[in-house]
């Protein structure tokens, strides 16, 4: 079985990623005044409203919009639609950023399985070139080993972690 082989050979120039940089530089700045550290317990605190209670947000929004003179004078009106608005926003923030963050993954995921593969094949050169008592190989495969188990699981295929 043969391995497929630079299953991503798609690289970013230095002027994209310096753009990428830059571009991330400035949303990190933009969104420092409304980012929020929370601990563990104010996260299962205030958790995230179900999708039940986002209808239910949804549902008081509209009757506040369309029906005014039916909302409760207990409720500051003019923050319930600050955040009702800025939930929209981040929402759709949200989920750009989580595409982008799956698509930037699997790039990776790519490169991570190219390089790897690429090593083993060196890896394998470098065996080949101790058996021929080629000056310099014997200290690189000493030094490679070390990434190898002596011994394999029964079914299991050699392989290396990737993040």
């Amino acid at each position: 079985m043969s391995t497929l082989k630079n299953l991503n050979s798609t690289h970013l120039s230095a002027e994209q990623i310096e753009t990428i940089n830059t571009n991330l530089g400035s949303l990190e700045t933009t969104l420092v005044a409304i980012l929020s550290n929370l601990s563990s317990d104010e996260r299962r605190k205030y958790g995230s409203i179900s999708e039940q209670n986002k209808l239910l947000v949804n549902k008081v929004n509209d009757y506040a919009i369309n029906q005014p003179a039916l909302k409760s004078p207990d409720v500051d009106w003019d923050e319930f639609t600050k955040d009702f608005n800025s939930r929209t926003v981040l929402e759709g923030i949200i989920a750009r950023l989580e595409n982008l963050l799956t698509g930037v993954r699997n790039a990776k995921t790519l490169h991570d399985y190219d390089n790897y593969q690429a090593s083993l094949d060196d890896y394998a050169y470098t065996n080949y070139k101790v058996g021929t008592s080629a000056s310099g190989f014997e200290s690189k495969r000493n030094e490679l080993k070390q990434f190898f188990s002596r011994t394999k699981k029964v079914g299991e295929e050699q392989t290396g972690e990737q993040e």
